[in-house]
């Protein structure tokens, strides 16, 4: 009788062991592959997040969530929580004219809230919202554009190196990290940043419904505090994320505490970190490589 009766109870540790194991298992497929939602506290309606976090180089992520939350049926309004310093003209503008989208198609309300640094790219895209919330402390504006490389002509006649090309047109080797840019070059690129400016401009004056000649004199590449930004007009309020939360559920209707929903992203490991770090690093310096790159960036 007792074999019997500590069979059964091995069987029963066993059993509650195997359970155990499975559920933690699937609990951390779970985190590292899911694409759907994790849910934050609430009972109510849902109020979607989207981070913006780091240099805008890609836009793939940030507009495919705008699109599934603009979509879902449940989820009345989206907070857009942006600590990025910009980065590269086109996924900025990409995710600019997604959040515009979502705005005016799906109905969707859009607030932004600005974390440490919301400057240059990551103030355009805000620029998109219908309203935008920064701390007193954030960092933002950096409205301008900027396009950077480097030259080593004198480095490489140090060394003795010799660069050669063969090309077709006189200006399709701007950039060239071997020599000193030509006056038609330099005449080439700076235009091609003053219409990116231009085009950042046209966004600020449609976004905070500003008079052109009212933004150029703060478009200087000046960065702001957030609390000089609302001065300016850059914002329309200040306070944190909870705040951003309290004002998404009271503009779009929200009675009670809303339910917060984001994508459930992938854990990165280590050398993750590293190739997101250093491909950054990557597309701020690659120019020599792959031409020069305009940028909103602080």
């Amino acid at each position: 009788m007792a074999r019997k009766r500590d069979i059964i109870i091995a069987v029963v540790i066993a059993g509650t062991f195997l359970v155990t194991i499975g559920f933690f298992g699937l609990m951390f497929i779970g985190l590292y592959y899911g694409d759907d939602e994790v849910s934050f506290g609430g009972f109510g309606d849902r109020v979607a997040v989207v981070e913006v976090f780091g240099g805008i180089y890609d836009s793939e992520s940030v507009v495919r969530q705008l699109k599934k939350w603009g979509n879902s049926g449940s989820v009345s309004a989206i907070i857009l929580h942006v600590d990025s310093p910009g980065g590269t003209v086109a996924p900025t503008q990409e995710i600019y004219n997604e959040i515009l989208r979502v705005r005016e198609e799906e109905g969707k309300i859009v607030i932004v809230s600005m974390s440490s640094v919301a400057a240059s790219g990551g103030y355009l895209i805000s620029c998109a919202a219908d309203k935008i919330m920064a701390n007193p402390g954030t960092i933002t504006g950096s409205i301008g554009v900027i396009m950077q490389f480097m030259t080593g002509d004198k480095l490489l006649d140090k060394i003795g190196v010799n660069y050669e090309r063969i090309q077709a047109g006189k200006l399709k080797a701007v950039g060239a990290f071997d020599r000193d840019m030509m006056p038609e070059e330099r005449e080439m690129l700076q235009a091609m940043v003053m219409d990116a400016y231009e085009q950042f401009i046209d966004v600020v004056v449609e976004g905070r419904e500003m008079e052109r000649y009212d933004v150029y004199p703060v478009a200087n590449g000046s960065v702001y505090t957030g609390r000089q930004a609302l001065e300016l007009g850059l914002v329309d309020t200040l306070g944190g994320f909870e705040d951003a939360v309290r004002l998404a559920a009271d503009m779009s209707g929200i009675t009670g505490k809303p339910r917060i929903v984001k994508e459930m992203r992938p854990q990165k490991g280590f050398w993750d970190f590293m190739g997101s770090m250093f491909g950054e690093v990557r597309e701020m310096t690659s120019g020599n490589m792959t031409g020069p790159k305009v940028l909103y960036l602080y």
